[in-house]
């Protein structure tokens, strides 16, 4: 039986990490949501990935504290950092939580959406948990996915629209998903941080699949809800038309990282295979600029290229 929220309320503080990029709108909205926040125990940290202007202007924009009085820190990343720095700048700038909570900034929590992430991770059969993610108009987007090794490729639960319950989703769950998890100390100090190397996609994917491999487990908390406006800062992912250059290069690329990283006996398999199967996606729906740079970021894969993109202007 779970813990009363009270209890659960008294025991745990949580780090809310925002990762931003030259988007102080998308932040402020989304730490706008987090001060409606029916549970009370925690602090905001964002980490400003881009330059000394975005800083500024955000820390001349958002307040220092929250109606409930949780303080809110806003941090320069010095750089961009990409996604995964940005989570390491805030997991060690608020190194005395209990436990993180990973959101975009283009996120909207509602207001028992952390609550309900604490309760479930609070029972002490998971060490991270994902929440629901919506889509503006209400239905469902994403409660984590699983990871196809043999292909580098993932598939997410929940892209049909249709609600999960929580036993639903564990019993296929191999990843969270980055834009809202919440991990547990224990699973920090277990696992790591985020690899940095992977600069923007997949990071959380293969962070997730390095923790089960260590014998951490992922929970689902459907009724966590959070609205997700997605790709505001990085570009649409989902209409492959409309993918950015570095979206489509990443997501290739970075899928063969993964691949070398967490099943290199996968490669030689994965390479021909996601090779393929890029090229019938964009193919298929004509997406001929976007093939274009999935090629690239499938070669840079290949040849073990890591890091920012060198042509990203950051």
């Amino acid at each position: 039986m779970s813990a009363p929220f009270s209890i659960i309320h008294r025991i745990m503080h949580v780090a809310v990490v925002i990762v931003g990029y030259r988007n102080s709108d998308d932040v402020l909205r989304c730490i706008a949501a987090l001060e409606q926040s029916e549970y009370a125990d925690y602090e905001v940290v964002v980490c400003e990935n881009g330059g000394r202007a975005a800083y500024d202007e955000l820390t001349r924009r958002a307040p220092t504290r929250l109606k409930g009085g949780q303080a809110v820190r806003i941090i320069d990343g010095g750089a961009n950092l990409g996604f995964a720095g940005g989570v390491n700048v805030g997991l060690s700038e608020a190194a005395g939580a209990d436990a993180w909570w990973l959101l975009n900034p283009d996120t909207e929590a509602s207001p028992g959406a952390m609550g309900r992430l604490v309760e479930r991770l609070s029972r002490g059969d998971c060490d991270a948990v994902g929440s629901a993610l919506h889509w503006p108009d209400g239905r469902a987007q994403s409660y984590g996915g699983t990871w196809q090794s043999w292909l580098a490729r993932a598939v997410g639960i929940g892209h049909d629209g249709v609600f999960r319950t929580a036993a639903e989703v564990e019993r296929r769950l191999g990843y969270l998903c980055g834009a809202s998890m919440m991990v547990a100390r224990r699973f920090v100090e277990t696992t790591g941080p985020m690899r940095e190397d992977y600069f923007l996609y997949c990071e959380e994917t293969e962070w997730c699949l390095r923790a089960t491999a260590r014998r951490m487990r992922l929970g689902s908390a459907p009724d966590a809800v959070v609205l997700h406006h997605h790709g505001t800062t990085t570009g649409d992912d989902v209409d492959r038309r409309r993918r950015s250059r570095l979206c489509a290069y990443l997501l290739e690329r970075n899928g063969i990282l993964l691949t070398r990283d967490r099943f290199p006996s996968h490669l030689p398999v994965v390479i021909v295979a996601s090779l393929g199967l890029l090229v019938l996606r964009y193919a298929k729906s004509a997406a001929w600029p976007q093939l274009g740079h999935g090629l690239a970021g499938w070669l840079a894969g290949v040849m073990n290229r890591r890091g920012a993109p060198t042509w990203l202007t950051v």
